[in-house]
């Protein structure tokens, strides 16, 4: 059963980011431990994964709604910073604690000093579950990341199961057993490295063709679409018709680590709209690069003129 669609006004991509930052990133000549260092430069970002799939989606022309938890004067930035950018948003909002301040350090070496996060109690996540039985037919969940300390670790699973009798498309951006354990959903996408896939079944995967095998394996075991990632060497895309695409990588100065991923997420969701999964990976491919090559997430730009290179 083919499940892309043609977007339109009555679907919705929702996102899902259980412990969104403020990533605050300082630019120095040189980083001295126990001294007094300065910056040459700094910026500051509102993300987290779902976020940053929301702020890509929006470059490319594709509304969605980000959901999670938010807390305190940081909670309150990070929501209002990305109203500036034309997101909508539908937070629950926690009683206790702020949101996380993430330090990013670009010297010689880069280094990150990433924040905890608040509690989230139980009566919070009953409310982000009201906020996703508004969830229809038609429209997709992007679930992305680590799940913080305070969620129980069948998160994701309950998630999709209360959304189960829905039809509706779930993204999973995840790793090893948190991956593997939403597949008996049937997630529209999945998105594995190809060492974290090879890490799922303890082996090393060498060579394209053994990707596509063990993506495979993935997809009988539930998975509509396998999308993995391969640094340099590109990625590869097992479609839910079991064709195997593959994709280069664009050309580029690599500014930054953060966010790429969740940007080909974005892009290949955006290019779906198309209804074709060639264009989708390439698109992908395409927004993962923008954000690789920039200071911060991609934009519309950059995107479209390095699609150009696929």
């Amino acid at each position: 059963m083919l499940m892309l669609f043609k977007g339109g006004d009555e679907n919705m991509i929702y996102t899902v980011t259980f412990n969104p930052a403020v990533d605050y990133v300082v630019h120095s000549d040189e980083l001295m431990v126990g001294s007094v260092n300065r910056s040459r430069k700094e910026e500051i970002y509102f993300g987290g994964k779902g976020i940053n799939v929301s702020m890509v989606l929006g470059e490319l022309g594709i509304k969605s709604k980000a959901l999670g938890f938010v807390a305190g004067f940081t909670g309150e930035a990070i929501e209002k910073g990305i109203t500036e950018k034309g997101i909508c948003s539908d937070f629950v909002k926690l009683d206790k604690g702020f949101s996380r301040i993430n330090v990013k350090i670009k010297a010689k070496d880069e280094t990150e000093l990433n924040g905890q996060g608040p509690d989230i109690l139980k009566r919070d996540i009953d409310k982000l579950f009201e906020k996703l039985d508004e969830i229809g037919d038609g429209d997709t969940i992007v679930l992305a990341g680590s799940i913080p300390g305070s969620l129980p670790s069948d998160i994701y699973e309950r998630i999709l199961e209360r959304l189960e009798t829905k039809k509706v498309r779930a993204v999973v951006d995840a790793t090893k057993e948190l991956l593997m354990n939403v597949l008996k959903y049937k997630p529209f996408l999945i998105k594995p490295n190809n060492f974290e896939l090879g890490e799922m079944f303890g082996t090393e995967l060498k060579t394209d063709d053994e990707i596509a095998a063990y993506a495979g394996k993935l997809k009988d075991m539930g998975a509509v679409n396998v999308l993995v990632s391969m640094a340099g060497d590109g990625a590869i895309l097992l479609d839910e018709n079991g064709r195997v695409h593959k994709c280069g990588v664009c050309k580029g100065t690599v500014k930054n680590s953060v966010g790429a991923g969740d940007s080909m997420v974005a892009g290949f969701l955006a290019g779906c709209e198309k209804g074709d999964y060639e264009y989708a990976l390439k698109l992908g491919t395409a927004a993962g690069g923008a954000t690789a090559f920039s200071d911060g997430l991609a934009n519309k730009e950059l995107v479209y003129e390095l699609l150009k290179q696929l």
